[in-house]
């Protein structure tokens, strides 16, 4: 695996390294990091998310591996609740307007700081838990204001793997990957 797989990093690979070797959490956003940021409804009103099966994999490697994962999202869906059941995600905080305070409870509940979590965020409501997160990434489509608070940007699209690109790079930064 590469030493940097992420693109346009701020940093330098070395340093990028050095945070996600600290990694205790990663934590995502929802709609445009765990998919593609398109809301889906029907007629009848009910609401369609896709996710991808890479970034569940990627997600189950690292909870395999000793790493927490959590959810801390804008909108409140069950289909994110059920997402997050069947990859065994405990941290679930949905309908959140303030994504720092959700960080400060995540933080103080599982005893870690700041340095030790990774954020994986796409927007402006996700700028307050990148600015603070040791690793913060966001998405190639992911608004300026995002990718201007992170570390780096991944290669792959938001519900296309990029969350997998993340783990994977955390994973194999900790020599913790499972292939």
């Amino acid at each position: 695996m590469q030493a940097n797989p992420l693109k346009q990093p701020t940093q330098t690979p070395e340093a990028l390294l050095e945070r996600a070797r600290k990694v205790r959490m990663v934590l995502l956003d929802v709609d445009g990091v765990l998919t593609d940021g398109r809301l889906y409804f029907s007629n009848s009103g009910e609401e369609m998310k896709t996710f991808h099966t890479l970034d569940g994999q990627g997600i189950r490697f690292a909870i395999d591996a000793g790493i927490d994962v959590g959810i801390i999202t804008g909108r409140e869906s069950a289909l994110v609740t059920r997402r997050a059941q069947d990859l065994g995600i405990s941290v679930l905080f949905q309908g959140v307007k303030d994504k720092a305070a959700a960080l400060d409870a995540i933080c103080a509940t599982h005893n870690l700081h700041d340095d030790e979590i990774a954020y994986a965020g796409d927007d402006a409501p996700d700028v307050p838990v990148l600015e603070r997160a040791g690793l913060a990434v966001s998405v190639p489509l992911g608004h300026a204001c995002a990718h201007a608070a992170s570390h780096a940007i991944t290669r792959t699209q938001g519900g296309s793997g990029a969350v997998r690109e993340l783990i994977d790079f955390i994973l194999a930064s900790q020599g913790k990957q499972p292939f």
